[in-house]
């Protein structure tokens, strides 16, 4: 049983992956057996936005990129959030990259022009958060919608990933607000390891490895749910 946050990142570890939501497993896996509005079983202490950073599963999120260099988080299954590690992060970009360039990529048509924009200012940038890359990007109010699906798009595609939180900063220089996501390259995260070694797995032994995986975690998972978790379509 998870009862902490140590526990969940070693349970994470063993696992490779697993959604971020609790109580749903879309069919196929996740760590959270419970979701924040069911009760957790009586001996266990997790409770979901509490703020308490050991115990509360949406705290987990964020400390893991600020704590750890192992465990990627993001919407990266089914438009949700997600965690991916170290050790299988080579095997989803092989998957659904397919050891191809975000510039092949969007010259073969497979990525939108808004991704585009919203791609070239983090990979400019390094990593910025939310409300500075909208800036950047000069998206108007009206292009709210495209410009959430684009963040959501890059992050599926495996092309950028959550890296943290920050603050906003009045004139005086004084945090304000909720903290705001921040974004960078999945290169930039991971550094040229994990994308090299995705360079040496063809899309379907990654498949091969993925799946193998996914029922050992879970001998009942759905099939056709399976090839969307892997693929991100």
């Amino acid at each position: 049983m998870i009862r902490n946050f140590e526990d969940f990142c070693r349970e994470l570890l063993n696992a490779g992956f697993s959604l971020g939501s609790g109580g749903n497993d879309e069919g196929v896996f996740t760590l959270i057996k419970f979701g924040w509005d069911e009760l957790p079983p009586p001996d266990c202490k997790i409770r979901w936005h509490t703020g308490d950073a050991d115990t509360d599963p949406w705290e987990w999120r964020m400390r893991v990129l600020e704590e750890r260099n192992d465990i990627a988080y993001g919407k990266v299954f089914f438009r949700k959030a997600g965690y991916i590690t170290k050790e299988w992060y080579p095997y989803f970009l092989a998957a659904r990259r397919e050891n191809r360039s975000f510039d092949e990529m969007y010259g073969d048509g497979l990525i939108s022009n808004y991704a585009k924009r919203v791609y070239d200012v983090i990979r400019e940038h390094g990593s910025l958060p939310i409300h500075i890359i909208k800036q950047l990007c000069g998206f108007a109010k009206e292009d709210k919608s495209r410009f959430d699906r684009a963040i959501v798009d890059l992050q599926m595609g495996l092309f950028i990933t959550m890296c943290g939180r920050q603050h906003k900063l009045s004139n005086f220089g004084i945090e304000y607000g909720w903290a705001s996501t921040m974004f960078c390259t999945v290169e930039h995260f991971w550094g040229s390891e994990v994308t090299a070694a995705a360079a040496e797995i063809s899309k379907e032994e990654a498949e091969e490895a993925i799946t193998g995986q996914i029922y050992k975690l879970n001998s009942n998972a759905d099939p056709k749910r399976v090839k969307a978790f892997i693929f991100g379509r």
